[in-house]
């Protein structure tokens, strides 16, 4: 029997039985589309922490204070006051940091500002005007505020887009006036969208000189401590250089010989996003692992139809035998229906794992990515799962008698 003379009856074979062809290919179907969009789910939640990590800053280090013990209960990392404003400008240094390309001091804290009769509490951040270079922000409206402002003391600010929209219901507010803790700062630029990083509204705070927030709106003891130091490398090749640098210099300033002892910590991205990317991975090789259990119930799914039809169809396969019939043909057509099945499933289910990954990022408000290499090792491996699962029922039918099969009813 030649191959076309088997593929047309194998289709023959499968339209008679609608039904229960379909709900086979159901069950490998549901499993292809819930591969593909598990994978895409890991995929896209890779992308998004990707972004939101490059968000914070090109090439850039942070550097946290250590932690703080209050009556022996220990504090996490950053609840100590051990950076301050001289960590900062000795890390700017070109002579004792030359991989340091620019380094900007945070000191924040949440506070209610006030615009006319409006007020909204958000993160006040005091920092240099290196900020928006080091953080990579740009600004809608306006400009940033510049180091004679930081010398100065001024009291100017710069908005989130949020934070503006808050206050004055518009992002067209630069040379309004807002005013925090009784001071009455003048809004002297508006920063573009940057969206939210891993905790923080990116978008809804305000920005002023770190002297000003330091000594006129927080005021205290530790006017010179800084909650977070961003360090900006030189290039991407020189972060690891810029890293080595930091620790070294900040060791030396706080008179720590032993690293294991450091009050204080730094992070880079790429430490940050391996470790994100990693429980993403592992989460999507779960996820993906309890999806391929579908397809496995697909696949025993295929093999039940198949031997169905092997009972159904012993007389046929008796007459066929008796006619001259190789088990070599027999074993063939059976085989060509269960991969009849998996490429039908496994198209189906490519097609409406593809189709949902179009519309559920709506319903989500998460990213699906489609990878084409899972859409096609899914398919691959719905045929590879109706060959696999059609091989016993098929040598099941080969192996018949040809007697026997005549004389069954």
């Amino acid at each position: 029997m030649r191959w076309t003379e088997t593929l047309r009856t194998g289709l023959d074979a499968i339209r008679s039985h609608r039904l229960r062809s379909g709900l086979t290919t159901l069950g490998i179907l549901i499993g292809i589309a819930a591969v593909i969009l598990t994978v895409g789910l890991g995929l896209g939640s890779q992308r998004q922490v990707g972004a939101s990590i490059s968000s914070l800053g090109s090439n850039l280090l942070i550097v946290s204070p250590g932690s703080s013990t209050s009556e022996g209960v220990r504090g996490g990392f950053g609840s100590s006051t051990t950076l301050t404003v001289d960590d900062a400008t000795a890390l700017a240094s070109e002579v004792a940091a030359p991989d340091i390309g620019a380094v900007a001091p945070v000191k924040s804290t949440s506070l209610s500002v006030t615009a006319d009769d409006t007020n909204w509490t958000t993160s006040v951040v005091g920092t240099s005007e290196e900020w928006a270079q080091v953080r990579s922000r740009t600004l809608s409206a306006g400009s940033f505020f510049t180091e004679q402002d930081v010398t100065d003391q001024a009291a100017v600010a710069v908005l989130g887009s949020e934070t503006a929209t808050e206050l004055f219901g518009t992002t067209s507010v630069v040379g309004r006036t807002v005013t925090i803790n009784s001071i009455d700062f003048e809004v002297v630029g508006v920063l573009a969208s940057a969206g939210t990083d891993s905790s923080t509204n990116l978008d809804d705070q305000v920005v002023a000189p770190l002297s000003t927030v330091a000594n006129r709106v927080i005021g205290g003891t530790n006017k010179d401590s800084v909650s977070t130091i961003y360090i900006q490398a030189a290039s991407e090749d020189q972060l690891s250089a810029a890293y080595q640098e930091a620790q070294a210099l900040l060791l030396t300033l706080h008179g720590i010989t032993d690293s294991d002892s450091a009050d204080f910590s730094i992070s880079s991205q790429q430490s940050l996003l391996s470790t994100a990317t990693a429980v993403s991975r592992t989460l999507t090789v779960l996820l993906t692992g309890i999806a391929g259990l579908s397809l496995l119930v697909g696949g025993i799914g295929v093999m039940n139809i198949m031997l169905v039809s092997v009972s159904e169809r012993t007389r046929e396969i008796g007459l066929r035998k008796a006619l001259g019939a190789p088990p070599g043909a027999i074993r063939r057509q059976f085989l060509v229906e269960a991969t009849i099945l998996g490429l039908a499933g496994g198209l189906l289910g490519a097609v409406l794992g593809i189709l949902a990954a179009r519309w559920l990022p709506d319903l989500l408000s998460t990213e699906i990515v489609v990878s084409p290499l899972a859409v096609g090792g899914s398919i691959a491996i719905a045929v590879l799962i109706g060959v696999v699962f059609g091989v016993y029922p098929a040598t099941r039918a080969a192996k018949l008698a040809p007697i026997d099969a005549l004389r069954s009813e």
